[in-house]
C-alpha cells in the first residue's frame, strides 16, 4: 500500500514555522476565501514565501532552488524555453538532457501547466520549486540584463569564436587560455566534445589539480594528454559538463552519472555517458564516447581469424545454452555481443537484454534498464524475461549467483543465453562460477562455451614497414622465433595520420574455449584451472597469445602490443 503524503502544514509545524492554532485559523480563512493554505500562511504573516515552497518541495520530494543564491543565474539557460511562457507562466529552464526540460517553477499542483508545457516543447518536465517572487524578480532584473548583455556580447562574438579556435588547436605542451566568460566556456566545452569526437577518442577525462586541470583523450585505448586548462576555469567547465548532462551542479559531494547527446555535424549525433567522482582537488569527470555504428562494424571486423569466427557463427544459432564472453573493463566485450546480437535480430526471434546501464539502443530489441535503487536489479529482470517467452537473451553481466542461477536456469529450459564475466582468460570462468557458489553440475551442463579477448591496437597503415631487427624480448614473450618475424614482422612509426603513435584502431584478439565432454568432467568434479586450460588447448582452444601471435605474423600488429595487451609473464 503506497504511503500518504505528509500535509504542508504538518510540515511546517514540525519546522517550528507554524503553530497548530495558527494553522487552524489558516485553513478557515483558506477556505472562506478559497486560497491555498501556504498562501493564507504567508497572508497571515505565520511565516515566509520561502518556508512555504521549501515545505511544497519537501511533500512532493522535488528539489528546492534559492534563487538568491550566489552562481544560480549561470544554471539559467532561458534559450530552452520561447521568452513569452517564461514571462506568462513565471517559469525559469535549466537544462535540457535525455529528453526531459528541468524547470523552476512555483506550483508543483498545476499539472495543467506541465502537461501544457509537455506538449508545446516536445518533452518531459522535471520540476524544480522556488518561490514566486522570487521567480518573477529574477525575469524581470536578471534575464532582462541578460540579454542586454547577449546584445553586447555578439558585438565581439566573431572575435571570441576565433580565440576558442586558436586556443583549442594548440600542440599538446600548451595551454588553452581564455576568459572564464559564459559563451567562450560553452563553446570551449562544446570544441572539446567535437575535438575528441574527431580524434577517435572512446574517452575525454577531466581531472582537477592543485594548480591546473588536465584534460587527457584515451584514443585506442591509451591515454593521451590533450591540454592543461588554466585553474580558473575549472569550476565554469566542470558546471557546464555536468549542467549539459542533467547533474545537480550544486551536489558536488557524491558522485553523479549523466547523460549528453550531441549533433557534431549534420548526420553525425553522438551520445556521452558522463560520470562526475568527487576527489581532492575537485571533481573528476569522464565521459565515454558512445558511438552508434561502434558494435554494428560486423563480426569479421572484430579480428576473427576464419577458424574462430566459423565456430562463433555456430555457438550463437544454438537453440539455447550460456555464451560468455570474458576480460576486463574496456575489452570490447559489448561490442562483441551486441555484434552477435545484430546479427540474430530478425523478426522471429524475440530478444531481451538486462543491461546497467544501456548503452546502444537497438530497434527491434527489448532493452531493460537496471535500477538497483528501485529492486529493479538483475535478478528481478531476469525472472520477468522468463515470463515473456524470449528466444534469446543478454545480461549485461553475471555479478553473483542469484544472477548466474537465473542464467543457467534459463539456459537450461531452452533460453540461448550471452553474457559477459571478469576473468583473464576463457578457462577461469568455470572456476569463477563455482566460486559465486553456483553448483558445479550446472556448470557443466549449462555452459556452451567461453570466449575470452582483448583490444589490441593496429599498426597505421600510412606509415607501417617491415622491422629490420625486432626486439627478441617481446618475440620470446609470445612464443616466436626470430626466423618466424624475419620479413613479416612490421613496427609502429609514426605518421600525421595516427597522431605519431604508429597506431590507428582496434581490433580484437580471442581465446575460444569450446565445451567438450572431457571439459564437463573436469568442471563436474571442480578440477583445478590449469587441468581446465590444458584440457580445452587440447580440444582445439588458441590462447590470447597464440593468436595475438597471427596477427604479428599478419603485420596488423606488433609483438609487444601483444606482450602489453596479454599480460605475459616477463613483461615489466
Amino acid at each position: 500500500m503506497a504511503r500518504s503524503r505528509k500535509k504542508l502544514g504538518d510540515i511546517l509545524i514540525g519546522w517550528g514555522a507554524a503553530q497548530p492554532a495558527q494553522l487552524d485559523e489558516a485553513v478557515a480563512k483558506a477556505k472562506t476565501a478559497n486560497k491555498r493554505i501556504g498562501e493564507m500562511l504567508v497572508e497571515m504573516g505565520v511565516t515566509t514565501e520561502e518556508m512555504v515552497s521549501k515545505a511544497l518541495a519537501n511533500q512532493f520530494g522535488i528539489e528546492y532552488v534559492d534563487l538568491s543564491a550566489n552562481g544560480i543565474a549561470t544554471q539559467i539557460n532561458a534559450k530552452l524555453v520561447p521568452e513569452d511562457l517564461i514571462k506568462k507562466h513565471g517559469i525559469l529552464p535549466m537544462s535540457k538532457a535525455n529528453g526531459r526540460l528541468t524547470l523552476i517553477m512555483s506550483d508543483p499542483l498545476n499539472i495543467e501547466l506541465q502537461d501544457m508545457l509537455r506538449f508545446r516543447l516536445n518533452t518531459e518536465i522535471e520540476p524544480r520549486l522556488a518561490p514566486k517572487s522570487q521567480i518573477r524578480k529574477f525575469i524581470d532584473t536578471k534575464l532582462t540584463q541578460a540579454k542586454e548583455v547577449a546584445a553586447n556580447e555578439s558585438l565581439v562574438s566573431s572575435s571570441i569564436d576565433k580565440s576558442v579556435d586558436r586556443s583549442v588547436d594548440r600542440s599538446v605542451d600548451k595551454s588553452i587560455d581564455i576568459t572564464g566568460e559564459d559563451a567562450p566556456i560553452v563553446r570551449l566545452v562544446n570544441r572539446i566534445l567535437t575535438e575528441a569526437v574527431k580524434m577517435r577518442a572512446s574517452d575525454i577525462h577531466i581531472e582537477p589539480f592543485g594548480d591546473r586541470v588536465r584534460l587527457r583523450y584515451r584514443v585506442d585505448g591509451v591515454c593521451m594528454l590533450r591540454d592543461n586548462l588554466p585553474k580558473r576555469m575549472q569550476n565554469a567547465v566542470l558546471s557546464r559538463m555536468k549542467l549539459m548532462s542533467g547533474m545537480n551542479i550544486a551536489e558536488k559531494r557524491i558522485p553523479q552519472d549523466g547523460r549528453i547527446k550531441l549533433q557534431i555535424d549534420p548526420t553525425n549525433a553522438i551520445d556521452f555517458r558522463v560520470s562526475a567522482c568527487p576527489a581532492y582537488h575537485g571533481e573528476s569527470i569522464v565521459l565515454r564516447i558512445l558511438r552508434a555504428d561502434a558494435v554494428r562494424i560486423g563480426l569479421v571486423n572484430l579480428g576473427f581469424e576464419e577458424d574462430n569466427l566459423a565456430v562463433f557463427n555456430k555457438i550463437i544459432r544454438r537453440p539455447n545454452g550460456i555464451f560468455l564472453v570474458t576480460g576486463p573493463t574496456g575489452s570490447g566485450k559489448t561490442t562483441t555481443l551486441y555484434s552477435a546480437l545484430d546479427v540474430l535480430n530478425r523478426p522471429d526471434k524475440k530478444i531481451i537484454t538486462a543491461e546497467d546501464p544501456i548503452e546502444y539502443n537497438f530497434r527491434g530489441i527489448n532493452q531493460c534498464q537496471v535500477r538497483e535503487k528501485i529492486g529493479f536489479g538483475f535478478g528481478v529482470i531476469l525472472r520477468t524475461m522468463l515470463r515473456q517467452a524470449p528466444n534469446i537473451i543478454l545480461v549485461g553481466e553475471i555479478r553473483d549467483r542469484e544472477v548466474a542461477d537465473i542464467a543457467i536456469q534459463a539456459a537450461l529450459t531452452g533460453h540461448l543465453v550471452f553474457s559477459t564475466l571478469h576473468t583473464n582468460d576463457a578457462p577461469s570462468a568455470i572456476t569463477r562460477l563455482t566460486d559465486m557458489g553456483v553448483k558445479p553440475f550446472l556448470v557443466a551442463s549449462a555452459i556452451q562455451a567461453v570466449m575470452a579477448q582483448r583490444l589490441m591496437r593496429v599498426l597505421c597503415k600510412e606509415c607501417k614497414r617491415p622491422d629490420p631487427d625486432p626486439d627478441p624480448k617481446y618475440l620470446k614473450l609470445i612464443g616466436m622465433s626470430r626466423e618466424e618475424a624475419m620479413g613479416v614482422a612490421h613496427e609502429a612509426v609514426g605518421c600525421d595520420a595516427c597522431n605519431r603513435t604508429g597506431y590507428r584502431g582496434r581490433k580484437a584478439i580471442f581465446e575460444m574455449m569450446l565445451m567438450n565432454s572431457a571439459i564437463r568432467d573436469l568442471a563436474f568434479s571442480q578440477a583445478p584451472l590449469v587441468k581446465i586450460r590444458q584440457a580445452a588447448i587440447d580440444n582445439g582452444m588458441r590462447t590470447l597469445v597464440q593468436d595475438g601471435k597471427l596477427k604479428v605474423l599478419r603485420a596488423v600488429t606488433t609483438a609487444e602490443e601483444v606482450a602489453r595487451m596479454t599480460q605475459v609473464e616477463g613483461l615489466d
